[in-house]
């Protein structure tokens, strides 16, 4: 249990919030896109960015709750920089749709946080034809981060300041499909289970940085780092399709599990601590640098899953 747990390397441990992991740290003139910001750790996500000076673009599937939070945050924060702007991770369309509007504002980018998903949905494709939780937790963000990371080249050659992906995982890439990623069966319903669907779509979470950071290193004068995380288990609407454990989490989750400033902080963590400059292709969890599963450090999985997702995608 998280309550247990000491301080590690970082000085910081699992109770520490997104607050306290970015206490002091001045993020005036960088900009942050925040998938999934309307609820939630995205939501308190953007909050502690924009507390700390950072421009947030939240993206968000429903608009209304997206423009409630940002709402909040400015009566909170009335200097705070945020924009809301419509992004439906299940939809390719929507996602090239997002790009091509944030590349046409002619903002920069600086740090790019993949945070939006689902999780142990019943079995459904979404709009292009593909397994939901693949495609929302995995899939949109691999389209959204290809199709930004020229628009982050630029921002680094222009500023001079280091970029950062950052992936949120899961402890759940440990529990995917035998095989990992069912590449031949990624639409299978007759041999579907959504957990298992779900530790398939956080294990791309991970494969996808290390895959990502792999390439970004062998490129001289791509200044950006690509990570990715456990965030804890947390109390959010994402228990809401797991039936009795959603309940469970409801109810006893206040005494085991982390809270939301607490499930937060590692996203935080990674996106704007001193701590974590030049460190590419890591897995981090409770603030600190942690060990994925030998299926997530497999080189050749990542490879193979990223032409997969090219091939899904044709992001050019």
């Amino acid at each position: 249990m998280w309550l247990f747990k000491r301080k590690g390397p970082s000085g910081f441990s699992s109770s520490s919030t997104a607050e306290e992991v970015t206490q002091g740290i001045d993020g005036s003139g960088l900009t942050a896109i925040v998938t999934g910001a309307s609820s939630g750790i995205g939501a308190e996500t953007a909050r502690v960015l924009a507390l700390r000076g950072v421009r947030v673009v939240m993206g968000v599937r429903n608009m209304a709750a997206g423009q409630e939070v940002k709402d909040a945050i400015v009566k909170e924060t009335p200097e705070a920089k945020v924009d809301v702007s419509e992004l439906d991770l299940s939809s390719l369309a929507s996602v090239r749709n997002f790009a091509k509007e944030f590349k046409s504002s002619g903002r920069p980018l600086n740090i790019l946080i993949n945070n939006a998903g689902v999780m142990a949905t019943p079995f459904k494709l979404s709009k292009d034809n593909i397994e939901l939780q693949f495609a929302t937790n995995h899939l949109g963000h691999f389209l959204l981060t290809n199709l930004l990371l020229d628009k982050m080249k630029k921002t680094c050659h222009q500023t001079k300041r280091e970029g950062r992906i950052v992936i949120v995982a899961s402890e759940a890439h440990r529990y995917p499909y035998r095989e990992g990623v069912r590449f031949d069966k990624i639409n299978d319903q007759e041999g579907y289970s959504s957990f298992f669907a779900y530790g398939q779509s956080k294990l791309s979470n991970v494969l996808h940085a290390n895959e990502l950071a792999r390439r970004l290193k062998q490129e001289d004068d791509a200044d950006i780092t690509a990570n990715s995380l456990h965030p804890g288990a947390i109390t959010t609407n994402l228990f809401r399709h797991v039936g009795i454990l959603g309940g469970l989490a409801s109810t006893v989750g206040k005494y085991v599990l982390k809270n939301i400033p607490q499930g937060a902080s590692t996203t935080c963590y990674v996106a704007l601590h001193p701590q974590v400059k030049g460190i590419s292709g890591e897995y981090f969890g409770d603030n600190n640098i942690a060990k994925a599963s030998s299926m997530a450090m497999d080189a050749d999985l990542g490879r193979r899953l990223w032409d997969f997702s090219v091939s899904l995608t044709n992001p050019k």
